[in-house]
């Protein structure tokens, strides 16, 4: 399902390594439990008052892309982040966090959270001063959420999105980007234990206009944090890329009774710690899926997650810096991606001023009873790619059909 395309896609091509989901299986399943934690959809934004009223679910946070949404009515004190990223076509659309477990909220140090039995989400925001830097301010920023997030409950960070303008404009020296790492950097070398190994995954994309926003997932119990075999730990980058490393995971895991969720972090072309492809769009989009790729094969087989059976959710978000450049990037991932995938495509700047594109996602595995006990396996038809100089020679498209659907909120 493309979303802010012009259409949906029909293709359910998915570029991966043999390795990596080799079991795509056409069973019938049931849920063994209707209760989750948490779920994440894109939804038209005409849709949220309505849904509001009809939906069973609690929710947990709302992100517009849009510096002046109109909010609907009736949100009471749920967390709603409103971020300037325009969104390319389609209707505007929202990102809706809910959860069929009991909801409650608090807000303190201007910081808004939705929480239940299981995770935390939370958001604030910092407006910049001529007189402080973009260092302090976001030093500041995650001293105050790591605080409240504990107090609370919820000592374990597993995913930050982090945004704010001008990310490639220099500061006193710095770019501005830089000055972000070395404040995030210092409040949770200070506060997190087994620092640097238990970093979260993230994200960290420049808007058109606004003031310092993040929003986050904590949890009660600690997720998994993973990286990618393909590119160097981001908390390892040599000085090159400022006086202290960028500090996230590649993704984190988040077990749950009800199943589990990949949060992949912001995604880009880089090898090794190198940014790949300068200038070229088409080839930044197609290395940013032999990264992917290798991040989920990297999941499966380290971490206990079953090939082939990521039937949840699956949301991706593409941050792209120049709009000329919209019509290539989603050329390209219709071809690729599993039709059932919600797709949202968004106008930002990225970290590094020669990257093009970024993508993060969202997959989930439910917890389910095959009520089939002989179930052929789909086909699988395997053509091989040349698409990056950096890819395994054993690299291959898998054309599926899987049958898993976004579920309903």
């Amino acid at each position: 399902m493309e979303i802010g395309g012009a259409s949906q896609a029909k293709s359910n091509r998915w570029v991966v390594d043999p390795r990596a989901w080799p079991l795509v299986r056409s069973a019938q399943r049931n849920p063994i439990s209707s209760i989750h934690a948490l779920r994440i959809a894109y939804v038209a934004t005409t849709r949220l008052e309505a849904l509001l009223k009809a939906s069973p679910s609690n929710f947990l946070g709302i992100v517009h892309y849009d510096r002046s949404p109109g909010e609907p009515s009736g949100l009471g004190a749920c967390p709603v982040v409103c971020l300037d990223l325009p969104q390319f076509t389609g209707p505007p659309l929202a990102e809706v966090w809910t959860s069929t477990l009991p909801v409650t909220y608090h807000q303190a140090e201007g910081i808004h959270c939705a929480m239940n039995d299981e995770v935390l989400f939370g958001a604030l925001q910092l407006e910049e001063r001529p007189d402080t830097l973009l260092d302090i301010l976001t030093h500041t920023a995650y001293r105050r959420l790591l605080v409240q997030a504990r107090a609370l409950g919820y000592p374990h960070l597993l995913r930050v999105w982090n945004y704010f303008p001008h990310i490639n404009r220099e500061s006193d020296g710095l770019e501005r980007y830089q000055r972000f790492c070395a404040g995030r950097h210092q409040a949770l070398a200070e506060d997190l234990s087994d620092f640097p190994r238990t970093l979260p995954a993230g994200t960290a994309v420049g808007t058109m206009s606004g003031s310092l926003k993040i929003h986050f997932l904590a949890a009660r119990q600690p997720g998994t944090h993973v990286e990618n075999p393909r590119q160097v730990s981001a908390y390892e980058y040599p000085r090159v890329y400022g006086p202290r490393s960028p500090s996230f995971a590649r993704a984190t895991l988040r077990p749950s009774i009800s199943g589990s969720h990949l949060l992949i972090a912001g995604t880009a072309s880089v090898v090794g710690h190198v940014s790949q492809h300068i200038g070229e769009p088409h080839k930044q989009t197609l290395e940013i899926l032999h990264n992917l790729n290798a991040l989920i094969t990297q999941t499966e087989q380290r971490h206990g997650i079953t090939c082939g059976q990521w039937y949840g959710q699956a949301l991706f978000k593409i941050y792209i810096r120049h709009p000329e450049h919209f019509t290539t990037v989603r050329g390209i991932l219709k071809e690729q991606l599993p039709s059932h995938i919600q797709v949202l495509y968004l106008q930002g700047e990225m970290c590094r001023s020669e990257l093009l594109l970024e993508i993060e996602g969202i997959l989930g595995q439910e917890k389910t009873i095959d009520v089939s006990q002989t179930v052929s396996p789909t086909r699988l038809r395997l053509q091989q790619l040349t698409t990056s100089q950096h890819a395994q020679p054993d690299s291959y498209r898998i054309v599926a059909s899987p049958d898993s659907v976004p579920h309903s909120l």
